[in-house]
């Protein structure tokens, strides 16, 4: 008999393949934790439900993926996690939120981004892109630039620091806050340029090669911003009171976006503003962005072929007020699941323990968990969480023989 370090088939180069792969079980007749069942999604199988949330690493060159990402990236997928969805990566130049952001505007950000690709794919595990535009906080400072420049300062990054402070955009012309930018209220033109520039930038996707997309909702960027009443308070069909208006462009460029692109769709909202007072006026009025109409939005999504809702919240209100505890985000990833069972949901937020994820988890309150400080707390996260659940998980074969105790 002949043994043979075997290949990673289907890749590009030499990786040694691991069977089974990393993140799943070595044991066959150990009953698993839902942790590290698999899961399908819109016809593609991850290998276990621990995704990687995308992470902004202010690191990109002229919005070109580099070595800083091969390495943060490829230290994910040989750790054992189900899915790895890349950082806020912008259609569009202006649509970046600090100049060092990711970007996919252009065909020669394909090929940094394929050679990630690539290396997650020899490890056995899938992964997609979040497509972003910053909307009225772009131009801004990556976070440790913006410790220098000060807490609660300006955080408008000028033409001589690689910004442009003139060239932001937003559904209208309110700034996040006194030290953002100020944006230029969007035309129906150039809401349609914003659609157009998705559309390419998922052909590019495409081309390179990703598992699935992720449309980046939340956090008061651009998409997100047109949702809330609070910062969309236009009066053409595209703002203002009506949730239907206020939801029209979203909607319309999801739709887009689920047209271009065959493999799976998420889409990651934030639930809340985290505004004071309640989410709707006693005259029936909206008051802020809440789960109420999170899970209408949801509805509509579903609607469109959306295959999964990633459910976060905050982003879009300076002076939001949040108490934050260990799965504060986790209710309304639970409520979206019970408004709509047939519907993959995402949860996030403190989610930093094995027991606790599978509980969510068990408890139907969500389909699969994002994580980000976790992982970059612990990298082999998902090992830690076998061993408190009690299971054996697969090691990379490099690593091993560190965990056989």
């Amino acid at each position: 008999m002949s043994f043979i370090n075997r290949a990673a088939p289907d890749v590009e180069g030499y990786f040694p393949l691991n069977d089974p792969p990393i993140g799943t079980s070595r044991d066959e007749s150990q009953e698993l934790p839902l942790l590290f069942q698999p899961i399908t999604i819109g016809g593609v199988t991850f290998k276990n439900r621990i995704f990687v949330s995308p992470m902004c690493q202010y690191s990109s060159d002229n919005g070109h993926a580099t070595d800083w990402h091969l390495v943060h990236i490829g230290g994910f997928a040989t750790r054992g996690v189900g899915a790895i969805c890349m950082e806020a990566t912008a259609v569009v130049p202006e649509g970046r939120i600090a100049p060092e952001d990711a970007g996919l505007w252009t065909d020669t950000q394909i090929a940094p981004l394929k050679r990630i690709i690539n290396f997650a794919h020899a490890q056995g595990v899938k992964i997609g892109i979040q497509l972003a535009h910053a909307g009225r906080k772009a131009s801004t400072y990556a976070p440790w630039v913006q410790e220098k420049v000060g807490q609660g300062l300006r955080n408008a990054a000028s033409k001589e620091e690689n910004g442009w402070p003139d060239e932001v955009v937003g559904p209208t012309s309110t700034p996040f806050n006194e030290h953002f930018p100020i944006p230029k209220e969007l035309t129906k033109e150039q809401l349609e340029e914003v659609e157009n520039a998705f559309v390419a930038a998922i052909k590019r996707a495409e081309e390179a090669g990703f598992d699935f997309i992720e449309l980046h909702c939340a956090h008061g960027y651009l998409i997100s911003s047109f949702v809330s009443p609070l910062s969309n308070t236009r009066t053409d069909e595209f703002g203002g009171q009506l949730l239907e208006n206020r939801l029209r462009f979203p909607l319309r460029l999801i739709s887009r976006c689920r047209s271009a692109w065959s493999k799976p769709l998420f889409v990651r909202i934030s639930a809340t503003d985290w505004a004071e007072g309640p989410e709707k006026n006693e005259d029936g009025t909206w008051a802020q962005w809440g789960i109420e109409q999170s899970t209408i939005y949801a509805g509509e999504m579903k609607k469109l072929g959306v295959d999964l809702v990633d459910v976060s919240s905050a982003g879009n209100w300076s002076k939001q007020k949040i108490t934050v505890v260990p799965g504060y985000q986790v209710p309304f990833a639970a409520a979206i699941k019970k408004a709509h069972p047939d519907l993959s949901v995402g949860s996030v937020g403190f989610i930093t323990e094995g027991k606790q994820a599978e509980g969510y988890l068990r408890e139907g309150k969500t389909d699969v968990v994002f994580l980000a400080r976790a992982l970059m707390r612990d990298p082999h996260w998902a090992l830690t969480a076998a061993r408190d659940l009690g299971v054996k998980i697969k090691a990379a074969n490099q690593y091993e023989r560190a965990f056989r105790v």
